[in-house]
């Protein structure tokens, strides 16, 4: 089995945005890689879709979503500020899909599930880092999260 954790696609800038900031969405260009991810993951077997609550989020989800024809689900476990033990505990339940599960989380999220995996029995070869649309891999064996790896953001230049 192997989770893919995503961080969020691009959203734009937090002072610039006047609503909450729950409900802040993609910049065009998250647009873009967000349909960049769904190209990238249409065809690992995924059967579940779990985001965080918020907009940009779950718009990340979107077009992979449309394309599995799967829901989304929101589990407040990913959303910005919970702990990631809480999300790494969803990553177990999630270990029961028969091939792959795919969540989105944010910034401060995806660092602490992956400093919680290194800590344990996973092994990471790649770069220690987290940038926004990146993705990490992380692989159950049938006994423990074994192994990560990092797959960095689409290139959706506009040129």
């Amino acid at each position: 089995m192997r989770l893919y954790v995503v961080r969020h696609a691009h959203a734009g800038s937090r002072s610039a945005w006047e609503g909450p900031d729950e409900d802040r969405p993609l910049s065009p260009k998250g647009h873009r890689q967000s349909v960049a991810i769904a190209e990238a993951l249409a065809a690992v077997g995924a059967t579940r879709l779990v985001s965080s609550p918020y907009r940009r989020c779950v718009q990340t989800l979107e077009p992979l979503a449309d394309r599995l024809g799967l829901a989304i689900d929101e589990d407040h476990r990913l959303a910005e500020g919970a702990d990631g033990a809480d999300a790494v505990a969803l990553a177990d339940e999630l270990r029961k899909e028969p091939e792959a599960a795919v969540v989105c989380s944010h910034g401060d999220v995806v660092p602490e599930m992956l400093r919680i995996f290194k800590a344990t029995t996973v092994r990471f070869k790649d770069p220690f880092v987290w940038p926004k649309a990146s993705t990490w891999v992380i692989t159950w064996d049938g006994e423990r999260w074994a192994k990560a790896r990092y797959i960095p953001p689409p290139d959706v230049s506009p040129w």
